[in-house]
């Protein structure tokens, strides 16, 4: 029997249903949450390897894009077999992932932890210092007997929750290291996934493609797909020139405090190139902890190291980040901030890193759908004209 859907009351009832389905499966979720995450964190762990192999593979295909569109072109390998140069090119990029992670173990990690191990046993012998320090600040002052208990109070206050911080680093990439160590095996499962999604990734793409077509109508299909090339095209190159920009600021950084002779230099250099990967508060959240780690052996460096990350912002902000990322988000600084907070809640760190290519996918749809109704109804679309 062929359902017809002109029928004004037999598509109001099967709305009706499915909007009452979909509030009781959400009400059910809502009541059984910690049941629910439990279920979830379940799948995602059955799912690891995809999950481990479709990130590794987004992120290698932009090495292999570089070999194949750049180096095998300008060497005239257009007539080698296709899947001969695809083999090649995935080769290749493995060994430069490779190189850089030998790298970065051989050379850059192993400091990393000196200089954490050494920041933590040089730690009591710094506060006594500053406190020392401020003490005699305090005194020089001549400032009332309450008010210096007071101020000494909130002063071993936070000299604690340092204490207590920096204390807690290690741990903390102690418990990270063992929770890679414990999923090595979804990881070398992952890397094997990655090279059959890369090998095949134009297959993949086309039986994406295939399900789509065959599932929706034309309209719907063309909407679908501009979608997905849309969210693609955003992530690669809010992701991509992000991680290109970080490692440009982390070796200007090293470079520039190695000239200001500022201790720690290797490991402030990474937290700041880490740090900046998220969008707005990157800067600070790398700044801040760099800047108490500095401020024990010299407030004045400290003060000098705020003033140098100032400046490298700023030509971040204005020279180096617009040459890289051009307008890849195409949202303003209120949205991106509240994609960052939004999705920073939700998500955590990686919602602070993913937010903002996300919600600029999200807002470009709605700014779609909204100037699509504009203009049937014969309106203008630019903002300027709502604005009297």
């Amino acid at each position: 029997m062929k359902f017809n859907w002109n029928k004004k009351y037999n598509t109001i009832a099967v709305y009706a249903f499915i909007v009452v389905s979909l509030s009781i499966i959400f009400y059910n979720i809502i009541s059984k949450l910690e049941s629910f995450a439990g279920k979830l964190n379940e799948i995602m762990g059955i799912f690891q390897p995809f999950i481990i192999g479709f990130i590794i593979a987004y992120l290698l295909n932009f090495i292999l894009k570089f070999y194949e569109n750049k180096v095998f072109k300008m060497r005239g390998l257009n007539k080698v077999k296709k899947s001969s140069i695809r083999g090649l090119g995935i080769l290749l990029s493995y060994i430069t992932a490779g190189i850089i992670l030998y790298v970065f173990m051989q050379f850059v990690l192993p400091q990393l932890i000196e200089s954490v191990r050494g920041l933590i046993n040089d730690i009591p012998r710094y506060v006594k210092e500053l406190t020392i320090i401020v003490d005699t600040q305090l005194q020089e002052m001549n400032i009332n007997q309450e008010y210096m208990t007071l101020i000494s109070e909130k002063f071993a206050e936070i000299t604690n929750w340092v204490i207590q911080l920096l204390t807690n680093v290690l741990p903390i990439v102690g418990n990270a290291v063992m929770s890679i160590a414990s999923s090595i095996w979804n990881i070398v499962l992952g890397i094997i996934i990655s090279i059959y999604l890369l090998m095949d990734k134009e297959k993949f793409f086309g039986l994406g493609k295939k399900v789509v077509t065959s599932l929706f109508n034309e309209k719907h299909t063309t909407i679908i797909l501009d979608l997905a090339n849309r969210t693609n095209l955003t992530f690669g190159k809010f992701i991509g020139g992000k991680i290109v920009d970080s490692l440009i600021i982390g070796i200007l950084t090293f470079i520039i405090l190695a000239i200001f002779k500022m201790p720690y230099v290797l490991l402030i250099s990474v937290i700041i190139g880490i740090t900046n990967i998220i969008p707005f508060f990157g800067p600070f959240i790398g700044a801040i902890p760099s800047a108490i780690i500095i401020l024990f052996v010299s407030p004045i460096q400290a003060l000098w190291f705020l003033v140098i990350v100032l400046v490298i912002q700023q030509v971040d902000g204005n020279i180096i980040g617009p040459k890289i990322l051009g307008d890849s988000i195409g949202i303003s600084a209120f949205w991106i901030l509240f994609a960052i907070l939004v999705a920073g809640k939700l998500f955590g760190l990686v919602g602070m890193i993913i937010g903002v290519p996300m919600f600029a996918v999200i807002y470009s749809i709605i700014k779609d759908i909204i100037e699509s109704r504009l203009r049937y109804k014969g309106l203008p679309t630019e903002t300027n004209n709502y604005m009297d």
